[in-house]
């Protein structure tokens, strides 16, 4: 048997060096497939937004408008009713999802490229922690934060994106935790 061949027939013994490679090699696989998961959720979001525009620009506007809030807010000095911010404000959370998107892409092709060097591997990782840490911003800052106090986004209940948000946001953020674990060889 060749030496690879060896090499793959102990493969998830333990207490094996063969057996931490593999384990080794199902972690990063993981990493990688999640990073690209990521990357193929804000891609559809993304596109999603780009071919059907004016359906989540009604979003964008009511709640900058504040106009589904309490009827007795105090708040409602904070709204933008201008048609230009309210597509500005659109536009720029798309481009922020598409440079999280492209980020995310490149990041688990590096990521799988690299997958049996664990140095490559871990400098691979830092456009997923771009990725991923834009996507943070985009649902924690922009929604949670932005939209939901500033806005009183929260207050509204047909414009409240609060939950979906922050059900986003801790995934991404799991993700995030489990990417940023350093990766080392078997015997290390």
């Amino acid at each position: 048997m060749s030496s690879n061949g060896a090499r793959f027939s102990n493969m998830g013994a333990p207490g094996t060096e063969d057996g931490d490679y593999a384990r080794m090699l199902i972690v990063r696989t993981s990493k990688s497939a999640m990073v690209a998961a990521v990357a193929l959720w804000v891609s559809l979001v993304a596109f999603g937004n780009i071919t059907d525009y004016g359906t989540n620009l009604a979003f964008v506007i009511h709640v900058l408008s504040m106009d589904t809030l309490f009827p007795d807010t105090t708040i409602r000095y904070r709204a933008i009713t201008s048609q230009a911010l309210h597509h500005t404000a659109y536009i720029l959370i798309i481009a922020a999802e598409a440079i999280a998107a492209i980020s995310c892409w490149i990041a688990a092709f590096r990521m799988f490229r690299t997958i049996s060097d664990p140095a490559a591997f871990n400098r691979a990782k830092t456009l997923a922690v771009v990725g991923l840490t834009t996507c943070l911003l985009i649902w924690l800052v922009g929604f949670i934060a932005i939209g939901g106090e500033w806005f009183g986004m929260w207050m509204s209940e047909r414009w409240n994106g609060i939950q979906s948000a922050f059900r986003f946001s801790a995934l991404v953020l799991g993700i995030l935790i489990f990417v940023i674990i350093p990766d080392s060889t078997p015997t290390e």
